[in-house]
């Protein structure tokens, strides 16, 4: 069975995701059937994680049907939820894939262009260091493994299938080169497990001897005797490679047997029949190749069963279009509708002024006019002094509940944020997440901001206070019964004589029309306020388009083509009302010219002049407590979003904070306390007696030590006895034993001719074994040891060398050779 390379799952501990989401959606969505939905969904998303990370999964299609869900539920409910480290926080814990465990398992269901992923798309969300796991270098390199790995269930499928050697070939040599690619990724590396670096080498020399060996049977085809021997050769050194150096992870044998058949019998018949000259390694035709496989790119859904669950929420990108562009209409309706509100407040104030339209009704001079009786009545009916004294006593406490919940929400963030500053200053560069400071810099702006709409709020306050302080007498005069009403209003001569006159006839008209100005202002400000539309098909739209929202354009557009008509109307009736207010001050001035003016008449007129505008001030000063009161209470539900905000990622960091001291408590307890130290060897091995000399072991096969191999042993150098090394263990005249001069070598690694970078890989050294070579002139010897002197001294502790013995660097063999 072929060996692959496979990645462990990820071990996570428990995340609560039913809270925090839950909490979004109700702070988010009104109360009703759709907010419902999504809680459901959450508790939804919440069962599937706990079945794709909470219990062991087999190694089945099923258990991967249940982990593709889950990721492509995550990617459809990413972009709905504002998660980030200052908003929607949550604190997820990934272990070490490679922290325990190996790499070996069943089948492979990841493709190479997952890693690719990662490392384009995960890695840049993330805000502290990666595990070692999922660092840029490990999963770059997990990709060309997986890609290697691809393309040679490609050669083993054509192999099954006995296609054409030709192509089989090439798939092979495709194959070498992926897991060569792969060896060179992570050969200077330690960010993987030990046993893939052999691995690699091992695919590497075994894909690379399969392609020989299908391209040696072309060579047969074609009568290329010679070539086909070379080929043979160079597989079956190939596989020898292999064999003697990574058997313990890959097995060749049945390869080797192959290769080893197909070549003595091409050496038998070439030596028998066709004498073909077997050319050189470096002069064949170099080998086809075919990539069946590539990265693909990761492009969710993955799992074809796959339903999202928050289908109807839309994208956080839309959310926060809508956001700003229903922003956008409220100023815009704002606008319309203050500068109608502001152009009616100058027309009543310049009748009001003119004692209009009280001085037509006032021609007898000792009755309450009409309009002024109006007025009174009005005001009686919208609860007079007592209704805006309780808006003006409730505001204070309003204004108060605001600053406890803003200044709350910002002492949370700063009690967290000298906790990490202290944390910091303790495990300097241990401490390695966000700051808080910086990470609490959008909140602290967001609050700055919010304080600054309280101050401004509690100066408009003071504004209506000293409005109404400047009115408060003439509306309690308003709100008086209609006998004390009148015996209040001074009276004045009767002036019956402008009865009927024309000039009171034009003023009357004038008034009527800016009247029914008013009333359409009135009904115009209604269709304003009604407007609706749906943006979020627009920006959904445009959001599948384009991968983004040009939200300003679209925003504007939509709201010039929504309000235009509107905008219009409103610059009508300004015009019509500066037309008519010219109109009604010159027929004024005629009216008053005619009228018989004496100081009763003047005193008459000065108070309902202060009459009508106290109605006007009462209606407007009514008008903007109101406003205040819900502008209060509308800041409240939105100061308490910005404290559940608050809590939530100060709750999240302290979870966080919480971890991390934890991990930094277990890494400081396993740091050593003191200094490594050598202990004596009369310590480590406290044996009575000196030990003997090692006995010389005859073996018959040689045992090469693991990689990498000893050094090459020169007889003549540890025959010598150093001069500066001090004499240990036994006397002088009883000398240790040394390797015979003549003592045959191993063979060496073949050599590939004209293929730079292979090296000869020594053979596996061991001093003892004599009988391992051919040497019928060597007799055994054995120690004879000197009468009343003691043997050899015991062996050193592990890791010390032999005393007295000089020591060679060892030597760095390649894993495989290299071209």
């Amino acid at each position: 069975m072929a060996t692959f390379i496979s990645v462990p799952l990820k071990k996570s501990s428990e995340v609560d995701l039913v809270k925090p989401l839950s909490k979004f959606v109700t702070a988010t969505y009104p109360a009703g059937e759709e907010q419902g939905e999504y809680v459901r969904a959450v508790e939804e998303l919440n069962k599937l994680r706990k079945n794709a990370l909470g219990r062991p999964l087999d190694k089945h299609e099923s258990s991967l049907e249940i982990l593709l869900r889950y990721y492509d539920q995550l990617c459809a409910v990413e972009p709905k939820f504002p998660f980030s480290e200052n908003q929607l926080c949550l604190t997820f814990t990934w272990k070490d894939a490679f922290d325990k465990g190996s790499l070996f398992g069943g089948s492979v269901k990841l493709g190479s262009g997952a890693f690719g992923h990662i490392k384009d798309t995960v890695l840049s969300a993330l805000n502290r260091e990666p595990t070692m796991d999922i660092s840029p270098e490990t999963v770059g390199t997990l990709s060309l493994i997986m890609l290697a790995q691809a393309q040679e269930v490609f050669f083993l499928k054509a192999t099954s299938d006995k296609m054409k050697d030709a192509v089989i070939a090439k798939l092979a040599n495709q194959a070498a080169d992926f897991y060569g690619d792969a060896f060179k990724q992570c050969q200077y590396k330690d960010n993987l497990p030990k046993e893939v670096l052999p691995v690699l080498a091992a695919k590497h020399c075994i894909m690379q001897a399969n392609a020989e060996l299908h391209q040696s049977v072309l060579a047969k085809q074609k009568k290329r005797f010679g070539e086909e021997i070379a080929r043979l050769q160079h597989a079956a050194e190939l596989v020898k490679t292999v064999a003697s150096r990574y058997d313990e992870y890959v097995s060749v044998k049945d390869l080797s047997d192959k290769i080893n058949r197909a070549l003595t019998a091409a050496k038998k018949d070439n030596d028998f029949i066709y004498h073909d000259r077997v050319p050189e390694v470096k002069d064949l035709e170099h080998i086809g190749k075919a990539a069946l496989v590539k990265a693909t790119t990761i492009t969710p859904p993955l799992s074809q069963k796959f339903t999202d669950l928050f289908e109807k929420m839309v994208p956080m990108a839309v959310q926060q279009s809508m956001s700003i562009y229903n922003q956008r209409k409220a100023e815009t309706v704002n606008r319309l509708v203050g500068s109608m509100r502001e152009a009616t407040n100058l027309c009543n104030g310049v009748l009001a002024s003119l004692n209009l339209p009280a001085a037509l009704e006032d021609l007898s001079g000792d009755s309450i006019p009409q309009s002024i009786a109006e007025k009174a009545r009005s005001i009686v009916q919208q609860g007079g002094l007592q209704s805006i004294e309780q808006l003006i006593k409730d505001l204070p406490e309003l204004l108060t509940r605001n600053r406890e919940i803003l200044d709350e929400s910002l002492k949370m963030l700063d009690d967290e944020e000298t906790t990490d500053n202290e944390l910091r200053t303790k495990f300097n560069q241990r401490w390695n997440r966000t700051p808080s400071g910086d990470l609490y810099k959008p909140l602290r702006a967001e609050g700055a901001n919010f304080r600054n709409i309280l101050d401004k709020a509690v100066q408009a306050d003071q504004v209506v206070r000293d409005r109404y302080s400047a009115h408060c007498d003439m509306i309690t005069l308003l709100c008086k019964p209609e006998d004390e009403l009148n015996a209040a209003i001074p009276s004045a001569n009767p002036t019956k004589t402008l009865q009927g006159s024309e000039v009171v006839n034009v003023l009357r008209s004038q008034l009527a029309q800016l009247d029914e100005m008013k009333k359409e202002r009135e009904t115009l400000e209604g269709e304003i306020k009604s407007v609706t539309f749906d943006m979020s098909t627009a920006f959904l739209t445009a959001l599948a388009q384009d991968g983004a929202i040009n939200e300003e354009q679209l925003s504007l557009s939509q709201l010039d083509q929504l309000y235009g008509s509107y905008n219009q109307r409103v610059q009508a009736t300004l015009r019509t009302q500066e037309e008519l207010l010219g109109q009604v001050q010159t027929s004024h001035q005629e009216f008053s010219s005619l009228k018989q003016s004496n100081t009763e008449a003047n005193q008459r007129e000065e108070v309902l002049k202060k009459l009508a505008s106290a109605h006007d001030s009462y209606v407007e000063i009514s008008s903007n407590l109101r406003e205040g009161t819900k502008f209060y209470n509308d800041l409240t539900e939105i100061l308490l979003k910005f404290q559940n905000k608050c809590s939530d990622i100060v709750f999240a960091r302290k979870t966080e904070r919480d971890e991390l001291l934890k991990e930094l408590q277990q890494s400081i307890a396993r740091e050593p306390s003191a200094p490594s130290f050598n202990v004596p060897a009369y310590q480590s091995n406290p044996a009575a007696g000196p030990t003997p000399a090692p006995r010389t072991v005859f073996v018959t096969k040689p045992q090469p030590p693991a990689r990498p191999p000893p050094p090459s042993f020169n007889p003549q150098a540890a025959a010598t006895t150093p001069t500066n090394t001090p004499p240990t263990g036994p006397p002088a005249n009883n000398p240790p034993p040394v390797v015979p001069p003549n003592q045959a070598q191993g063979p060496p690694y073949p050599t590939y001719q004209g293929y730079p970078g292979y090296f000869q890989m020594p053979m596996g050294y061991n001093p003892y074994a004599y009988g391992q070579y051919n040497m019928p002139n060597m007799p055994y010897m054995p120690y004879q040891a000197t009468p009343g002197q003691g043997g050899y001294p015991g062996a050193p502790p592990a890791g010390q060398p032999y005393p007295g013995y000089p020591q060679q660097p060892p030597q760095q063999q390649p894993y495989y050779p290299q071209q």
